[in-house]
């Protein structure tokens, strides 16, 4: 198994070498490294038009379309309702939505990453396919319960530069902690479902394809103390780690339609904060 993950590894190395580095506009390189490409578009489906079922502890969730489909798409949408979902995790008709979109996270996005992204999707092939309800288990399957939830642990904030840090680490921990939405996954979380910051980035024993999602704190034991920046930075273009091993799961997803599109300073802005992280 290893072997061949890491035949695959090298061919993608390979390809990627041949290719070159493709161009893309702002909008596009944020859909990148927020994965929306991930999460809404389903293998084999066309692209932001409604992702696979993501299997959950409180049941299934079926990402819905985002193209600019008027009918079925985000196609009706002002920027002011896009704003809105993004920033405060709401519907266009003021409804919650749940945490499974990463608004948690995606609410420090700057107004002109968020216009970018906005322009981007419009500007899709608009397609029609309408969204599946999600499979919840009680009581999860109780949208109103969100209202309680937002206003607990859901406070909407800009990202604002630590004047103290460089520009370097303040571009990296606005991409993790942004649009990146890295600690959604590599967080542990409560009881409700919260992220629990008392612990960042200290791992989750339970990710978004049910498998355990690693500890990326500097910790040199249990997290990723021991690589340098330079291998930070290659693992998030090409997805091998030091010890010659590749990214599998839903990170090999994230590292091939997100981190490896943006460009080598921003990669290397990204290691520069997770090297910062304090062990956990």
């Amino acid at each position: 198994m290893r072997r061949g993950r890491l035949l695959a590894g090298l061919c993608a190395l390979l390809l990627v070498s041949v290719q070159g580095p493709r161009a893309a506009g702002d909008g596009e390189l944020i859909a990148a490294i927020g994965g929306c490409t991930n999460c809404h578009t389903a293998s084999g489906g066309a692209p932001f038009a409604g992702g696979a079922p993501l299997q959950t502890p409180v049941g299934v969730f079926h990402p819905p379309n985002i193209t600019p489909d008027v009918e079925t798409g985000i196609g009706g949408w002002t920027f002011e309702d896009f704003r809105r979902a993004m920033r405060e995790g709401r519907a266009p008709d003021g409804s919650p939505y749940y945490p499974a979109f990463p608004y948690t996270s995606y609410h420090r996005m700057s107004e002109e990453d968020l216009r970018a992204l906005f322009a981007y999707l419009r500007g899709l092939e608009p397609v029609r396919k309408a969204r599946r309800p999600h499979e919840l288990r009680f009581p999860y399957n109780f949208r109103f319960g969100l209202y309680l939830w937002q206003w607990l642990f859901h406070e909407p904030r800009v990202f604002e530069p630590d004047p103290a840090r460089s520009r370097l680490w303040n571009r990296g921990a606005y991409l993790v902690l942004g649009p990146g939405h890295c600690a959604e996954c590599h967080t542990p979380r409560g009881w409700l479902g919260q992220l629990d910051w008392s612990r960042p980035f200290a791992g989750n024993p339970q990710g978004p394809d049910g498998k355990p999602v690693p500890n990326i704190t500097s910790d040199p034991e249990k997290g990723i103390g021991r690589w340098s920046i330079d291998q930070i930075m290659f693992y998030l273009e090409y997805g091998m780690r030091p010890d010659g091993d590749f990214a599998g799961g839903a990170m090999a997803k994230v590292i091939e339609n997100g981190t490896a599109k943006l460009p080598p300073e921003d990669r290397r802005a990204i290691a520069t904060y997770l090297k910062s992280l304090p062990p956990h």
